[in-house]
C-alpha cells in the first residue's frame, strides 16, 4: 500500500488504483483514458464518449441504456472531456450505492463494472461499426458545445489567448476539437478511431469504497475485454520556452465589453519541488477574491468587471482573465503589469499570504470529503510521476515564506497579451 492509501497494480495494461474505505455509502468509480493532444485525432477522440453513452451491444437503444442505471438503484454515470498539459483526457464516472444500504441480491459493484466495461469495450454497432444515427446526432451535440464557446466571449477570449500563445504546440487545441473537422467524421471513420484509441490510450481505473484491490482486479479481468499490448505513459512538456518579446494580439468582434487576457510561462510544473510556491503565487496574483488582480484592477481602480488568474501545473502556464471597458485597455495593462512586477519584487503583505494559504488549506481539506475529489487529486500523480499527498502539499504550503513566493514569481514570464475589442476604434 502506498502513502496515499491507494493500492495499485495493473491488469491488461490498465492501471488499477483502489482505496478501500467504509467512509462513503457509495462506490466511486473513475476511468481515465488519456492520449496525446493531436490535431488529426483530437476531434474524433472527443466525439467517442458522446457516442459510447448512447448504447451498448446488450442495451443498444438509449432508453434501455438509461434503464440499466435505474436498475442499479439510480447509479450516476457521466463523462468529461478535458486536457491536462499536452494530453486529452476522457474521464468516465460511476457513482453506485453500496449493497449494504439496499436490498440487492447481487453485488452492485459487480453490476457497475459489467455496465462500465460494456460501455467502453462493447458499444452498440451496426455492420461492424458505430450506429450512423448516433454518430450524426452526437456530432451536432459536440458542434453546439463548440459554438457555445464562441458565444461566451469570456471563454472565447481565454481559448484564443492560449491558441495564440501556443500556436506551435498541441496545448493550443481545445479538448473538444474543431467544428470544421466534425463534418469529415462518419460512423466507419469514428469506429476506426475508437479502436485505435481503446487499444493505445492510457487507462487508469480508480475505485473508492468498501472493496478490496483483489476484488476490483478480478472485475477488470472479467468485464474489460481489451487487446492491449502495452501501457501508455504520460509525459510533461513544460510551458517554459526560450525568452521572446511579449506578443500582443488584438481581435475585433461585435462586442460591447473588452476581454483582456494574458498568458505567462513558467518552468515550474506539478512534479517540481517549487509547485507549492507556484500554486500560492497564482493564489496571491488572481486565484481568490482577496488577490492582487481582483483588489487592484477591479476594486481600487474599477477597471474590470472580473479579474482573475489560473495556473496549469501540468503545462507550466498561467493565464490572466479580465473584462474591461474598451477605452481602459492601456490603463488595465499597466496595472496588471504592476501586480506582476510587485510579486517579482516580493511586495506581498502578510494578509495576502495568510489569506491565500487559508484558501488553499480549505480546498485541500475539502478533497477528503469527496471520493471523486480524492481520485482527481491522486490522478495528478499519474500525470506527473510525482507522489505528493494532500497532507504533504498542505505542509509545504504552510511552510512557505514571502521569499519562496518571490522566487516562484521570478520564473513566470509574460508571453502573450490578447485583447478582444469592438470593431470601431483602433
Amino acid at each position: 500500500m502506498t502513502k496515499t492509501g491507494f493500492e495499485r497494480g495493473s491488469n491488461q495494461h490498465i492501471r488499477i488504483h483502489v482505496l478501500p474505505t467504509k467512509r462513503f455509502k457509495t462506490f466511486a468509480i473513475s476511468l481515465y483514458v488519456g492520449s496525446p493532444l493531436k490535431e488529426d485525432t483530437v476531434t474524433s477522440t472527443a466525439l467517442i464518449p458522446f457516442v459510447l453513452r448512447r448504447g451498448t451491444e446488450s442495451y443498444p437503444e438509449t432508453i434501455q441504456f438509461r434503464e440499466q442505471l435505474e436498475e442499479l438503484y439510480g447509479a450516476g454515470f457521466g463523462f468529461d472531456v478535458y486536457k491536462r498539459g499536452d494530453h486529452q483526457i476522457i474521464q468516465f464516472r460511476m457513482d453506485t450505492i453500496n449493497d449494504s444500504f439496499v436490498q440487492s441480491s447481487e453485488s452492485l459493484l459487480d453490476r457497475s463494472f459489467s455496465f462500465l466495461g460494456e460501455v467502453v469495450t462493447n458499444p452498440a454497432k451496426e455492420n461492424g461499426q458505430f450506429r450512423s444515427s448516433y454518430v450524426q446526432a452526437e456530432r451536432e451535440t459536440v458542434r453546439k458545445r463548440l459554438e457555445s464557446i464562441v458565444n461566451d466571449k469570456m471563454r472565447y477570449a481565454a481559448e484564443r489567448c492560449i491558441e495564440e500563445m501556443c500556436k506551435n504546440e498541441p496545448y493550443r487545441l481545445h479538448p473538444l476539437g474543431e467544428r470544421k473537422e466534425l463534418d469529415h467524421i462518419n460512423a466507419a471513420a469514428l469506429y476506426s478511431s475508437y479502436e485505435e484509441w481503446i487499444n493505445n490510450a492510457g487507462m487508469d481505473l480508480y475505485v473508492v469504497g468498501d472493496t478490496t484491490f483483489e476484488e476490483v482486479e478480478g472485475l477488470v479481468q472479467k468485464y474489460f475485454h481489451l487487446n492491449r499490448d502495452h501501457s501508455f505513459e504520460y509525459k510533461t512538456e513544460t510551458g517554459h520556452h526560450d525568452r521572446r518579446d511579449v506578443q500582443t494580439v488584438v481581435e475585433k468582434l461585435n462586442v460591447s465589453q473588452g476581454k483582456l487576457n494574458m498568458g505567462l510561462r513558467t518552468s515550474i510544473t506539478y512534479g517540481d519541488d517549487q509547485y507549492a510556491s507556484a500554486l500560492t503565487y497564482n493564489g496571491i496574483l488572481g486565484g481568490y477574491p482577496h488577490s492582487k488582480l481582483f483588489v487592484n484592477v477591479r476594486e481600487k481602480h474599477s477597471l474590470a468587471y472580473y479579474a482573475s488568474s489560473r495556473y496549469d501545473g501540468h503545462k507550466g502556464i498561467a493565464t490572466i482573465q479580465s473584462g474591461i471597458e474598451i477605452p481602459n485597455y492601456e490603463k488595465a495593462v499597466e496595472i496588471i503589469h504592476q501586480q506582476l512586477a510587485d510579486l517579482k519584487a516580493g511586495v506581498i503583505s502578510d494578509l495576502e499570504l495568510n489569506q491565500t494559504k487559508a484558501m488553499i488549506r480549505n480546498l485541500l481539506k475539502e478533497i477528503q470529503d469527496s471520493a471523486f475529489e480524492m481520485i482527481s487529486y491522486d490522478f495528478n500523480r499519474v500525470l506527473s510521476g510525482k507522489e505528493r499527498t494532500t497532507q504533504e502539499l498542505l505542509e509545504q504550503i504552510e511552510a512557505l515564506s514571502k521569499s519562496d513566493i518571490q522566487k516562484a514569481a521570478d520564473t513566470f514570464e509574460l508571453d502573450t497579451i490578447y485583447f478582444l475589442r469592438d470593431q470601431k476604434g483602433e
